[in-house]
């Protein structure tokens, strides 16, 4: 099997090739930096930095995960339109690449994200879910919008990945420093919820849906629990061995991070239910054990 992946040097682009050369699958990245991808990926990947380079390759299939960090910086205006066109626009240039592939690959996987839905309390989303129209909705929407482009000549599926939980890199990263220092704490009332997903999980059904020819269409990719930022902050804390009582105000994240602190203090659960439907089995299904496993 060949599998060209774009966002190679991104958390799940990493892990995800790792696990493919373990099982001797040929992978080949696209990546802005090839030498300083190479560093962080295994020698038996191939790199190239444009699409017309991986003319010849005939992948059997693709897996999108490219795009720009969403909360490393200020949702300014430019720094929407760098989100989108990351996301948007490349999408948009990997589809026009496909198409003129002399064979199509078997199957095209296109990241998106649980930010699908938009802000939500504690209500269950699935797949066919309600939708909150705001930013976050508006460039998945679009990002899928543009990688359905590709179900007239190969079998799409869009993971919406929730908060990848894991031990180098992501969300985690962020909060680790902190929280070791007995310094974390929720974030605003801690009421909002966090769908979260291990990231063995997000390379195991990946690699599920390449297999299963019967799958198409978008997937929740979180856990089947999600939990309250004031959980998940309890339950970071009990994994460390540490205190989380230090809450961060709402007002002092929407003053350092304005509307992009909407991220923070918003969320929905988002519930696998093709997925689980499918027979995928999680290996990290509850909480403690994929944080325990994160942070040892």
């Amino acid at each position: 099997m060949k599998v060209f992946i774009t966002g190679i040097s991104g958390l799940i682009g990493q892990a995800l090739a790792k696990s493919l050369v373990d099982r001797k699958v040929t992978v080949l990245g696209l990546t802005r930096d090839c030498d300083a991808a190479a560093k962080k990926l295994p020698s038996a990947v191939s790199l190239v930095d444009d699409l017309s380079s991986a003319n010849d390759f005939l992948p059997d299939v693709v897996v999108n995960l490219a795009g720009a960090p969403i909360a490393d910086k200020r949702w300014s205006q430019r720094r929407k339109a760098e989100l989108f066109d990351s996301r948007v626009a490349l999408t948009d240039r990997l589809v026009e690449w496909i198409k003129q592939l002399k064979h199509a690959p078997d199957c095209f996987i296109s990241g998106s994200a649980v930010g699908y839905y938009g802000r939500h309390l504690d209500e269950r989303l699935t797949e066919d879910g309600p939708i909150h129209d705001e930013f976050t909705y508006q460039l998945c929407q679009a990002w899928e919008s543009s990688a359905n482009q590709a179900s007239d000549c190969t079998r799409v599926c869009v993971i919406r990945t929730g908060l990848v939980v894991a031990s180098q890199g992501g969300f985690l990263a962020k909060m680790l420093p902190p929280f070791r220092l007995g310094l974390g704490g929720r974030l605003g009332d801690g009421q909002q919820m966090m769908s979260w997903v291990h990231i063995a999980d997000v390379v195991a059904a990946i690699e599920f849906l390449m297999a299963d020819p019967q799958l198409s269409g978008p997937f929740n990719l979180t856990a089947p629990g999600a939990v309250s930022n004031g959980v998940f902050s309890d339950s970071l804390g009990q994994a460390l061995n540490r205190p989380a009582r230090l809450p961060m105000p709402a007002w002092v994240l929407r003053l350092m991070f304005g509307e992009m602190a909407d991220l923070l203090l918003t969320g929905q659960a988002a519930y696998p239910e093709k997925l689980l439907a499918s027979g995928f089995e999680f290996i990290y299904p509850e909480l403690p054990e994929a944080l325990a496993q994160a942070v040892e």
